[in-house]
This record gives structure tokens, sequence and C-alpha cells, in this order.
């Protein structure tokens, strides 16, 4: 089992529409049962919380399970147990290679640094945009989909 953890601030915008637009890409791609999908936060504000109504909104919208998803903050042991760990800008791969202790190691990774846009995805709690954020979010889940196919030969 391949697993993916997605990282944000808070764990009620990004990363939780990460979580629920990869699983919805993996169950569409036939792939549920092969990876592993969870998300958390780099701080403790939203321990417990749903997501935000802007992530809520936007994932109903598009048809998007939010099942299962409750806010929790990243720990050091997630970096043994998570074989990609993915951060939604540059402020929260620092922040999650301090709190797991390993600084630029190859699976914490910014999600667009996968792409070609190659920037932070804008935080919705704060521009109000989460057609934006689910935009950038999608393109990402893909482009990671596509490297993990490639790197563990996932057809």
């Amino acid at each position: 089992m391949i697993h993916v953890l997605f990282v944000c601030l808070g764990n009620i915008c990004r990363s939780p529409m990460a979580e629920a637009l990869f699983r919805d890409l993996l169950k569409k791609e036939g792939l549920t049962g092969k990876l592993a999908v969870d998300s958390a936060a780099t701080s403790s504000w939203h321990i417990g919380d749903p997501p935000h109504q802007g992530t809520l909104a936007i994932l109903k919208k598009y048809n998007i399970s939010s099942e299962g998803l409750v806010g929790r903050k990243l720990t050091k042991e997630d970096f043994e147990k998570f074989d990609y760990i993915i951060g939604m800008d540059e402020t929260n791969t620092k922040d999650i290679a301090k709190i797991t202790g390993r600084p630029s190691h190859p699976k914490i990774i910014r999600l667009l640094d996968l792409t070609e846009l190659k920037k932070d995805v804008p935080d919705p709690y704060y521009t109000g945009d989460f057609e934006e954020t689910y935009r950038l979010v999608s393109e990402g889940c893909r482009a990671l989909l596509e490297k993990i196919r490639k790197e563990h030969h996932l057809v």
C-alpha cells in the first residue's frame, strides 16, 4: 500500500480538498485499494474540526465525497508512515520538514512543483477563491498520481 499525506496550515481548506479529490481520482482510476490517503495541518488550530464551508461547498459542487474529513495535526511519526508528504505551499513544506525533523527529503513535495505551474496553492481561507484552489489542487493531484504511477509501475 502506498501512503499519501496532504498538508496545509489548518487542515480545513486545501489539504482536505486535496485528500477528497485524490480519493475521488483513485476511485475513478480503479486504484482505491492500492493507495491510502490522509491530510493534516502544520498548526493545531482546527484539530477535530470538519473542513471549511467553502471546501465542503466546492466538493459538493463537483460531486466529491467529504466523508471522513476531520482536522488533525501533522506528527513526527507521519514521516515514517507516509511515502509522499505533499505541502500546499512553500511554508507548508518548510514546516513539514521542521515537524518531521527531515529537511530536504524527496518524499516532502510542494504540490504544484509536480506541474508546470511550480507555485503555491493559495489559501482560500484568506483569498475566498475556493474555485481557483479546486482547479490548482485538481491539476496537482493528477500530476501526483502520474508520478506515483510511474514510480510504482501502476497501470
